[in-house]
C-alpha cells in the first residue's frame, strides 16, 4: 500500500476511533472502575474486535451480512442485547467508592475485575456490532488496489486500524481513570454506574433501531 493511500486511511481510522460510540463508552467505564493499569485490558479486547471485523470483511463473510437480511438482523439483535445487558449490569452494580473497592478487592457485576474478562468484554463490544461490518464494507474498497495482491493490503489495513483503535481506547481509559479520586464517594459512584448503564442501554437501543441504507 502506497503512502498516498495509507495516510488518508490512517486519518479516516483515527476519526472513526475518536468518535463516541460503544467502544469509547466501554473504555471509559473500565477506566472509571479499574484505573488505567487494569482497565487498559479492555483496549486490547476492542483491538481484537476490530481485527475480527476486518477478517470477516476480508474473507467475504461481510458480504453475507450486507446482503442477507436474516444474518444481519440476527447479528444486530445479538449485539444490541449484549449492550443492553452490559447497561443493566452496570446500573445494578454495587455503589462502592473506588478506594473501598480497591481495598476490599470487590468488583462490580458490570465491570469484571479479571483482565481476561475485560478483554472478552471489549471484543464483544466491537465484534458484535454489524454497523462496523457495514461501515468497513463501504469504506475499505476505496483503499484496496484490486490490481495488486489483496491479502497484504488487508493485513496493513487491519494492523493500522487495530493499533489506532487500541491507542485511542487506551487514551479514553487513561482519561476516565483520572476521575477516580472524584469517585471515591459511594454516592457519586452510584450515579456514575447508573449514567454509564443508561448510555449502554441507549447504545443497544440505537443498534436495534439501526437499518441499512
Amino acid at each position: 500500500m502506497s503512502w498516498s493511500v495509507w495516510i488518508p486511511f490512517f486519518i479516516a481510522t483515527l476519526a472513526i476511533s475518536l468518535s463516541p460510540g460503544p467502544g469509547a463508552l466501554a473504555a471509559m467505564g473500565a477506566g472509571l472502575s479499574h484505573g488505567f493499569a487494569r482497565g487498559q485490558s479492555i483496549a486490547f479486547g476492542l483491538l481484537l474486535g476490530v481485527w475480527t471485523q476486518t477478517l470477516v470483511v476480508s474473507v467475504g463473510l461481510g458480504a453475507v451480512l450486507a446482503t442477507s437480511e436474516l444474518a444481519f438482523t440476527l447479528v444486530k439483535w445479538v449485539g444490541a442485547a449484549y449492550l443492553v445487558w452490559l447497561g443493566v449490569q452496570q446500573w445494578r452494580a454495587p455503589a462502592l467508592g473506588l478506594q473501598v473497592a480497591a481495598a476490599t478487592g470487590a468488583g462490580t457485576a458490570a465491570a469484571p475485575t479479571g483482565r481476561g474478562a475485560l478483554v472478552l468484554r471489549g471484543w464483544g463490544v466491537n465484534a458484535l456490532n454489524p454497523k462496523g461490518t457495514v461501515f468497513l464494507l463501504a469504506v475499505l474498497p476505496q483503499f484496496i488496489d484490486t490490481s495488486a495482491p489483496v491479502a497484504p493490503q488487508y493485513a496493513v489495513i487491519g494492523l493500522t486500524f487495530g493499533v489506532v483503535e487500541c491507542l485511542v481506547m487506551s487514551g479514553y481509559v487513561a482519561l476516565a481513570s483520572r476521575l477516580q479520586s472524584v469517585l471515591a464517594v459511594p454516592r457519586r459512584m452510584r450515579w456514575v454506574n447508573r449514567g454509564m448503564g443508561s448510555l449502554f442501554v441507549a447504545a443497544g437501543t440505537a443498534l436495534a433501531l439501526f437499518k441499512r441504507a
